[in-house]
């Protein structure tokens, strides 16, 4: 899609497949961390159906962000506000699903290779995916809106 198209789509949109992008190599490349992940199809689609839920959970987190902020934007000049709500939010997300998904719905299970947060026994590497993940986002959202105001 040429960048002019690109730009006439709607923010929550550019956000979304931004967000979809960069964390399915993430659950591709965490996979190896689960029991039954062994890189068949159904490995794949799962990967990409968690990382639609990624789009969801970061689209939280401009939420939060915009609630707090007061504008729409306000990912587009960072700093400490702007990264301590990413990264709060991120946190909290991060570690209330996973546990939430682990130890109440039971809907996966770690390998031995996954480093656990051994308080809440849930995986350090889906956490750090909340915490990493998004300011890099949101850094690739802002470039689209500058652009877009060129």
């Amino acid at each position: 899609m040429a960048m002019h198209g690109w730009n006439r789509l709607p923010l929550w949109v550019r956000l979304f497949v931004i967000t979809v992008a960069l964390n399915y190599p993430w659950e591709m490349g965490q996979a190896f961390l689960y029991v039954d992940m062994d890189y068949s199809a159904a490995t794949w689609w799962h990967c990409f159906v968690a990382s639609l839920g990624d789009g969801v959970l970061v689209g939280l987190i401009y939420v939060a962000g915009r609630m707090a902020m007061g504008r729409s934007d306000w990912f587009t000049r960072p700093g400490l506000k702007p990264y301590a709500i990413m990264l709060t939010t991120g946190l909290v997300i991060g570690v209330l699903l996973e546990w939430v998904a682990v130890h109440r719905l039971a809907r996966w299970t770690y390998t031995e290779a996954m480093p656990l947060i051994s308080v809440l026994e849930i995986g350090w590497v889906p956490v750090l995916q909340m915490l990493l993940l998004p300011p890099l986002i949101f850094s690739v959202l802002a470039k689209t809106a500058r652009i877009r105001a060129e």
